[in-house]
């Protein structure tokens, strides 16, 4: 059953209910990066807000309903991130370098949000956790990246190759990467970046004879 702000857009809510759903999506980030999404209920929820169930409830239907809209935040933020430092770049090679490092700088300064993608996104083993249709799809988490790849060999910048192939090979390494940093925070991400830019030239650029 639809609460009775879930099937409102968001232009036809009052500014305090756009502030309070703006509260219980933060806090639903707070308590699934920190947490896990297996801990993060309703009245958990709640509780760090500082409301009663019923009132989250008036605004989001259900548990599923809430953290599918943190998630959707958090891709928004970290997409338009990673978009933005590519489109300033008119080179195809200074694209690729800008996605490679957007997508490594924006997971170092946003961690809350590293840990609820990886919570809502990645199987646990059970198949429990999959929230998001498609999330298996892991070609299409680098379709963007398939693309600039695409472009670059277009205009003559890239040797030959599949973008496909390419891209989650790339995507891959910064997974690794990220996913080590996360257990080992004392990895130099920054490092880091240097090497998987280094790797990912070496493996779009022509090879000299």
């Amino acid at each position: 059953m639809a609460s009775r702000r879930d099937d409102r857009s968001a232009d036809t809510l009052t500014f305090t209910e756009r502030a309070r759903r703006k509260q219980l999506i933060e806090c639903t980030i707070d308590l699934i990066s920190t947490r896990g999404y297996p801990a993060t209920s309703l009245a958990a929820i709640a509780e760090h807000a500082g409301l009663s169930k019923a009132a989250v409830l008036y605004h989001f239907a259900s548990k599923d309903n809430l953290t599918q809209a943190a998630l959707a935040q958090v891709l928004e933020e970290f997409t338009a991130y990673v978009s933005e430092r590519v489109a300033a770049e008119s080179d195809p090679r200074a694209a690729v370098v800008a996605y490679v490092r957007a997508m490594v700088g924006y997971q170092q300064a946003n961690r809350r949000h590293v840990r609820v993608i990886t919570e809502m996104l990645l199987d646990d083993g059970g198949g429990t956790r999959l929230k998001t249709p498609g999330s298996h799809d892991t070609a299409g988490r680098w379709q963007a990246l398939a693309e600039l790849l695409a472009a670059g060999q277009r205009a003559g910048r890239f040797r030959p190759f599949d973008p496909t192939v390419v891209s989650l090979a790339v995507g891959g390494a910064i997974d690794g990467v990220i996913s080590h940093w996360l257990a080992h925070p004392d990895l130099d991400l920054d490092a880091a970046a240097d090497e998987l830019v280094a790797f990912t030239l070496h493996a779009i650029e022509p090879r000299t004879p």
